[in-house]
């Protein structure tokens, strides 16, 4: 490490200070602070692992320094300058944001005396994403697995757990969560009761199972995606 390069000092491995283990001033930039660590790294045999830690450690403490340093805003010049770039750093692989949907206008709660009933408002975000994504899952195994016994009732049990836990996650309240939960399953299965009979007759290739549940199923996906209290 050329010794007469702008925010370099001669490193002192028994020093309590990172930037003089690392032999590198306060000044010097995030490229410097690599470089050095590079460089102390390299001149290491490659059996001195404590060297090797003491260097590790002494790099993460430079940056953990600047970081409060930056989040205070004392750092200046070229230090502030390597700070930002050290934030960057750890972002640079950021998450696929996933497209919103149109919002729909939120609808006023109605009230039933002093019983407020909840109000009608499409899930924003991954509120929207995971019980939409999860109830199509959910019909797509009643499509393929709909005829065998017990299939049904499996599915309508695990969308009823899905809707409880997106209510409780968009709400906060889990004892509401569960109320409305219920009554959905309970109110689809009713509406699937009354249409499966009069569905038969249309010959629809589908299990006299999947004509029952398919309702249930429905109405516990608008709940997930609508009930907001």
């Amino acid at each position: 490490m050329a010794m007469a390069q702008q925010g370099t000092v001669p490193p002192d491995p028994q020093s309590s200070d990172p930037y003089e283990q690392l032999g590198i001033s306060p000044e010097a930039s995030f490229e410097m602070v690599q470089q050095a660590k590079h460089d102390r790294l390299a001149s290491l045999p490659g059996d001195d692992l404590k060297g090797r830690a003491r260097i590790e450690a002494a790099y993460d403490s430079v940056l953990m320094q600047r970081l409060k340093e930056r989040q205070l805003g004392q750092l200046t010049g070229a230090a502030a300058t390597a700070s930002k770039r050290e934030a960057v750093v750890p972002s640079a692989a950021k998450a696929i944001a996933l497209p919103n949907l149109p919002q729909l206008p939120n609808l006023p709660r109605p009230q039933l005396g002093q019983l407020k009933l909840p109000r009608l408002a499409l899930a924003e975000g991954n509120k929207l994403w995971i019980p939409l994504g999860g109830s199509a899952l959910v019909l797509a195994a009643l499509l393929l697995t709909g005829g065998q016994p017990g299939s049904a009732e499996l599915l309508l049990a695990l969308a009823t757990l899905l809707t409880v836990l997106c209510l409780q996650r968009r709400n906060g309240r889990f004892f509401p969560a569960v109320g409305y939960g219920f009554i959905s399953l309970a109110l689809g299965l009713l509406l699937g009761s009354l249409l499966a009979p009069a569905l038969a007759p249309l010959g629809l290739a589908l299990a006299p199972g999947v004509l029952a549940a398919f309702p249930a199923l429905l109405v516990l996906a608008l709940t997930a995606l609508f009930v907001d209290y």
